[in-house]
């Protein structure tokens, strides 16, 4: 989404990148299962993209202190100073869409966008 690009174009992540620190930033660390399923990402795509966001240090990934073979992922630092300086700037994006859509078809939209979920309930 242009918008979104725009806002991103400094930090030098994608949409995809904003969607995992945004998902990390408001429900804490996650099994990689988990953040795939609620960033709407295939896990081999989300394994890449945690690997190059944690040599960017903009997260951290250990093993599962009760399964092993999991993953767990933590927003760093890093990543909270993206997600925090440009709050504000998503915010309008999403104040924007509402008042070109209206509060209903806005609702409306984000409901078809998770139909198109492959990991959603369809």
């Amino acid at each position: 989404m242009g918008p979104i690009r725009d806002m991103l174009a400094e930090t030098g992540i994608s949409e995809q990148q904003w969607r995992v620190l945004r998902i990390l930033s408001e429900c804490g660390p996650l099994d990689s299962s988990t953040l795939a399923e609620r960033a709407s990402l295939l896990h081999p795509s989300l394994t890449r993209m945690v690997f190059a966001m944690d040599k960017k240090g903009l997260v951290t990934q250990k093993r599962s202190d009760t399964d092993r073979r999991r993953q767990v992922i933590t927003i760093a630092p890093a990543g909270q100073d993206i997600i925090d300086s440009n709050y504000e700037h998503a915010l309008r994006i999403v104040r924007d869409f509402k008042a070109k859509l209206g509060e209903d078809r806005y609702e409306q939209l984000i409901d078809l966008l998770q139909m198109l979920d492959p990991h959603g309930d369809q």
